[in-house]
């Protein structure tokens, strides 16, 4: 797409220099830049999270096609599922090994590595993110850790909300 463009910025141009008419330089610059403009807006996979009283931001995240309650933290180098969101989401528990130790709020425990087929926020859509998943009661939310956001483009905190940015 963005071959296109160049190619039909360089024609516009040469025709407009061609022509030498100010008139048309300055309606070719126009509408290159609606249509540049057009092109960045549609495709701007954008999506901003307000913090909430606690200081956290708070999402709901699709794994799988199923609607999950996430907290963002910075500070989990994975995706960490609680054991009752996995089960919802159709992910195989039966067949996990709980080998990898982790450090939760209530405590030290062991979870299970697996892969989200998709993993959406928004229009940011993920597909085959490393997670892990704890034992049943082991942990009451969902963390949307590094192993999603480091697939960004950009991730940015300010006072009142959290801008994730993917790539177009």
């Amino acid at each position: 797409m963005i071959r296109i463009l160049l190619i039909l910025l360089v024609a516009t141009a040469g025709a407009v220099v061609a022509y030498g008419d100010p008139g048309r330089i300055s309606d070719a610059k126009n509408t290159m830049t609606a249509m540049l403009h057009q092109r960045a807006t549609a495709h701007s996979r954008n999506v901003q999270i307000a913090r909430d009283q606690g200081g956290e931001f708070k999402l709901h995240a699709r794994i799988n096609g199923v609607s999950a309650p996430m907290v963002i933290d910075t500070g989990a180098t994975s995706v960490v599922l609680t054991y009752e969101t996995a089960k919802a989401a159709g992910l195989p528990l039966e067949l996990l090994d709980y080998n990898i130790p982790v450090e939760t709020v209530g405590g030290h425990t062991k979870a299970a590595r697996l892969t989200l087929d998709r993993l959406a926020v928004g229009k940011l859509v993920e597909r085959s993110v490393p997670a892990l998943v704890v034992p049943r009661g082991q942990m009451k939310t969902n963390l949307l850790g590094m192993s999603f956001l480091d697939r960004l483009e950009s991730w940015e905190v300010r006072p009142d909300h959290l801008m994730l940015r993917g790539y177009p």
